[in-house]
């Protein structure tokens, strides 16, 4: 059987850049209560549940952070 492999293509409209979060400081939501833990990068927000640090980050623009901020302190977003 021949193995096949599936390159990962970005998805339409991806403009950020493969950032490299190995050496980021992330930042405990909540006071350290949350399950988020946020990180500035490069210029991007980078955002990854702590209870599952390997996971894949969210990034965010400054502009589309703001966005996300907005909408979750207008209850837009359930971020408990």
């Amino acid at each position: 059987m021949a193995e096949s492999t599936t390159q990962q293509r970005p998805l339409r409209g991806w403009d950020k850049p493969d950032l490299d979060l190995s050496n980021a400081q992330w930042q405990s939501s909540s006071r350290g209560l949350g399950d988020v833990q946020i990180a500035f990068v490069e210029g991007f927000i980078a955002m990854r549940n702590s209870g599952s640090p390997e996971s894949p980050s969210l990034i965010f623009t400054p502009a589309e952070w703001g966005a996300f901020v907005s909408g979750a302190r207008e209850g837009e977003f359930d971020l408990t």
